[in-house]
């Protein structure tokens, strides 16, 4: 099963040509692409903010568009969940002193209890984590 982290999510759902060339490459890996509901959850914050920061109501029109489109692109994911496993997973790691954010570390605490492989771009902090298989699809 491949995840996708954000990165690789926000190329398909903003469909760059990046993102299009991964849409290929997934399509012909002939595995389950699923995401994280950390992943959905960093893309609809990266949306709200955006909006919130719009004083004036039309320049609100093509991020409500882009929030929409994220919603709809999530909803035709399967989300894996952050369940306890994956908490203590989480607990565990901190105190052997793995350091990289919070939010990817839950992903790839995810990654882990579902033994699937990440698709990401950042390669350098998912490297500090033991076990974890990860690719870089858009580079």
């Amino acid at each position: 099963m491949l995840v996708l982290d954000t990165n690789h999510f926000r190329e398909l759902s903003n469909q760059t040509s990046v993102g299009d060339k991964l849409r290929g490459r997934l399509a012909a890996a002939n595995q389950p692409v699923v995401t994280s509901v950390v992943t959905a959850e960093e893309s609809l914050r990266g949306w709200l903010a955006k909006l919130a920061s719009f004083r004036d109501v039309t320049e609100q029109i093509i991020a409500y568009r882009k929030l929409g489109d994220a919603i709809q692109m999530l909803s035709d994911f399967t989300l894996l969940q952050w369940d306890a496993e994956s908490a203590a997973r989480f607990q565990a790691f901190r105190k052997q002193g793995i350091r990289i954010g919070t939010m990817d570390l839950k992903i790839a605490c995810i990654t882990l209890e579902y033994d699937s492989t990440l698709l990401t771009r950042n390669t350098v902090d998912f490297s500090k984590v033991p076990g974890l298989r990860f690719a870089n699809w858009l580079d």
